[in-house]
């Protein structure tokens, strides 16, 4: 096997890996400092969609993480380049917040409930009854089925709450309709954040806490991953899986001097 060219750019997962319950996790703070220092390519990567990426930019301020907005990619943004690209000025049915919403108004499509092009699915904690009934009535009548991610739970507080994958679910058993995800573990994703900051795949690495989306991403796109055990995915649950990450690190403080 070819030995792999040096990492140039970094792509790293959020929640888990730089922070944890609105918490830095130490080192998340030296790592970003190194990465804006050396003046490589980088991205954070989310595949929650409730926020902007200057809404995120603002929230990692304030736990002192500072991180461009231009450096930060969320699955809202994947999902509307990609609407972008396959039907450009289109209509959306929406159900999400203001980081889709934001995002498919920037490239110009139109949010409507008249016979829109498709119904686009993003996380929120407000899902309506009468909203999804809206959305499974639009896909039986000819829209065609959007999610911005497969998680089927995302973290709070008080533990785990149903996410934008459980919610697809519903819709797909009312419908027979499977969506077309667009977050991870899609290396789709990755492909338009590498583009968005000029790297390839063969010179960048990605970093994340699950083995199911960020490990697998960044596999499928073509780059080293690393894993770290600060999130969801502990030593013994590596291999049940049939894939294998490049590297197991304890946490981002290991890769700081990787940069």
């Amino acid at each position: 096997m070819a030995e792999r060219k040096p990492i140039e750019s970094w792509l790293t997962d959020m929640d888990g890996v730089l922070i944890h319950e609105g918490t830095p996790i130490p080192g998340a703070d030296a790592f970003i400092k190194r990465l804006r220092e050396s003046g490589r390519p980088f991205l954070v990567l989310t595949n929650n969609s409730i926020y902007t990426a200057r809404d995120l930019h603002a929230r990692l301020a304030r736990m002192g993480l500072d991180v461009p907005v231009e450096n930060i990619w969320t699955s809202a943004l994947a999902t509307a380049q990609f609407l972008d690209d396959q039907r450009p000025g289109g209509t959306a049915y929406v159900i999400g917040e203001a980081g889709l919403t934001t995002a498919l108004h920037d490239i110009g499509y139109v949010l409507t409930d008249h016979d829109p092009d498709y119904v686009v699915l993003g996380e929120t904690r407000t899902y309506s009854f009468e909203a999804l009934t809206k959305a499974i009535r639009l896909i039986n009548a000819g829209a065609r089925f959007i999610c911005t991610n497969p998680d089927e739970t995302g973290p709070s507080a008080e533990g785990p709450l149903p996410a934008t994958g459980s919610v697809a679910a519903l819709i797909t058993k009312a419908t027979g309709r499977d969506p077309y995800f667009a977050g991870k573990p899609n290396p789709l994703m990755m492909r338009t954040g590498l583009n968005a900051i000029g790297a390839h795949s063969e010179t960048s690495a990605m970093i994340g806490d699950r083995m199911d989306t960020d490990v697998l991403a960044g596999l499928e796109a073509g780059m080293e991953t690393f894993l770290v055990l600060t999130g969801l995915t502990g030593p013994a649950d590596v291999d049940r899986y049939p894939f294998r990450p490049s590297t197991i690190v304890n946490s981002i403080a290991d890769l700081v001097e990787r940069i």
